[in-house]
C-alpha cells in the first residue's frame, strides 16, 4: 500500500474526529477503489481502540434500483443506513466516482425521488454523528477531470496533509474579521449581481474535521434576504448528475426563475424537492491551496482557493442558519476569471484573490 494512505487515514481518526477507544466507526466504502482508503482507516479505528464497521454501496447498484424499482423503492430510505446513523458515534463516507454516463436514461423524477430520500440519510448524519467525507480519487473522477490518476492522487494527497491546525489558525482570524457584517454583494460579467443579508450570522471555518481535503470560511444568508441572479458557468453536480450553465433569481428571497442549458429537468425536481431546497443556506469562500483542478465533484471544487460557493437547501446551525430541507447543493463559481464579493460595500475577494 502507498504509506501516503496512512497518512491521510491517522489524519482522519486523530485530527478530523479525534476517535476515541470504544467508539463505534462506520466507514461506508463508496465503490470498490476507495478499498486503499478503507483499508488504512480502518487500521487506524482499530489501533485508536474503537469498534470500525465497513458498509459497501455502489452507483451501480444505486442505478439498478431506479431501473428496475417502481416509485416506492425510488423514494426508500434504506432502514440500515439509517440505523447506521444512529449506531455510530463517527461516521467516514469515502466517495469514489464511476462513470458519470451511469444514470444516463433513467428519469428525472426518479433521481429527485431518491436524492430525497438519500437526503434524510445525510441530515440523520449530520444530526448523530462526527463525520467527515472524503473523495477518493479514482480513474473515472482523472477522467472527467481530464487529468491522469497519478496527478490527481498528488494533488489529494497534498490538499489532505495540509497543516490543518496551521492553516485554521489563518483561516479562523481571516473569518473574524468578517464578524459582525451585515450584506454581501457578488458581482460578475453582465449576468450576476446577487446579494444578501448575513446580519446576525456567523462566518465559520471548515478545517479537515468534516471533509477531507478541506477548506472554507462559510456562512448562512438571511433566507428572505436573497435579491438578484447569479450564473454558474462551472457544472453543478449532484449524486453523479450534472447540470449545466444554471442561472438562478431570487426576489425576497424567494426563487423566480432557474435554468439550465442541460439537465434543467433534474434541477427544477431537485428545487421543489421540500421548501426549503430553493432557498440558500450557505455561502462560502474556497481556501485550499492545493487543489486547483476542478474535478467536478464538489468536495473537491469548492475547496479551490478563489472560487466562491453557494448552497441549496440545508443551513449550517452553527452560523444561525435556519433553513431545513433534505437538499444540500453546493454550487461553484470561479472568480479568478473575473468578479468580485463585496461585505458591507467593501471588496474582500476581486479576481480570486482574498482581501483580509
Amino acid at each position: 500500500m502507498d504509506p501516503r494512505w496512512r497518512e491521510v487515514a491517522e489524519v482522519l481518526a486523530r485530527y478530523s474526529t479525534a476517535v476515541q477507544p470504544g467508539e463505534r466507526v462506520m466507514i461506508a466504502m463508496i465503490e470498490m477503489e476507495t478499498l486503499p482508503m478503507a483499508q488504512a482507516l480502518y487500521e487506524a479505528c482499530a489501533k485508536a481502540g474503537a469498534y470500525p464497521q465497513v458498509q459497501f454501496t455502489s452507483e451501480a447498484m444505486r442505478r439498478a434500483l431506479l431501473q428496475h424499482g417502481d416509485a416506492a423503492q425510488q423514494n426508500w430510505t434504506p432502514e440500515i443506513e439509517a440505523y447506521g446513523m444512529e449506531w455510530a458515534d463517527v461516521y467516514f463516507g469515502l466517495r469514489g466516482a464511476g462513470d458519470p454516463r451511469l444514470m444516463s436514461g433513467i428519469p428525472a423524477s426518479a433521481l429527485a425521488a431518491n436524492q430525497r430520500a438519500q437526503g434524510e440519510i445525510s441530515a440523520l448524519r449530520w444530526a448523530k454523528t462526527r463525520w467527515c467525507l472524503v473523495p477518493v480519487p479514482t480513474a473515472a473522477l482523472a477522467a472527467r477531470a481530464g487529468t491522469d490518476l497519478e496527478t490527481l492522487e498528488t494533488m489529494f494527497f497534498a490538499a489532505c496533509l495540509l497543516d490543518y491546525e496551521r492553516c485554521g489558525r489563518r483561516w479562523r482570524e481571516q473569518a473574524d474579521r468578517l464578524r459582525g457584517s451585515r450584506q454581501v454583494r457578488i458581482v460578475a460579467g453582465e449576468e450576476t449581481d446577487l446579494s444578501f443579508s448575513v446580519a446576525g450570522r456567523t462566518w465559520e471555518v471548515f478545517d479537515g474535521k468534516i471533509n477531507l481535503p478541506d477548506g472554507e470560511i462559510y456562512t448562512a444568508p438571511v433566507e428572505t434576504s436573497v435579491e438578484g441572479r447569479i450564473h454558474f458557468e462551472l457544472p453543478g453536480v449532484l449524486r453523479g448528475q450534472v447540470a449545466q450553465d444554471i442561472r438562478l433569481e431570487w426576489r425576497a428571497g424567494e426563487l423566480v426563475k432557474a435554468s439550465a442549458a442541460r439537465n434543467g429537468e433534474f434541477l427544477r425536481r431537485v428545487l421543489a424537492t421540500d421548501a426549503g431546497a430553493s432557498r440558500l443556506g450557505e455561502f462560502a469562500f474556497g481556501m485550499n491551496p492545493c487543489v486547483k483542478i476542478f474535478c467536478q465533484d464538489i468536495l473537491y471544487d469548492e475547496k479551490i482557493a478563489g472560487t466562491i460557493h453557494l448552497a441549496l437547501g440545508r443551513a449550517y446551525p452553527e452560523c444561525g442558519g435556519v433553513n431545513q430541507s433534505s437538499i444540500h447543493w453546493d454550487l461553484v463559481k470561479d472568480l479568478r476569471a473575473g468578479g468580485a464579493v463585496y461585505v458591507d460595500g467593501e471588496p474582500v475577494m476581486q479576481d480570486g484573490k482574498l482581501l483580509i
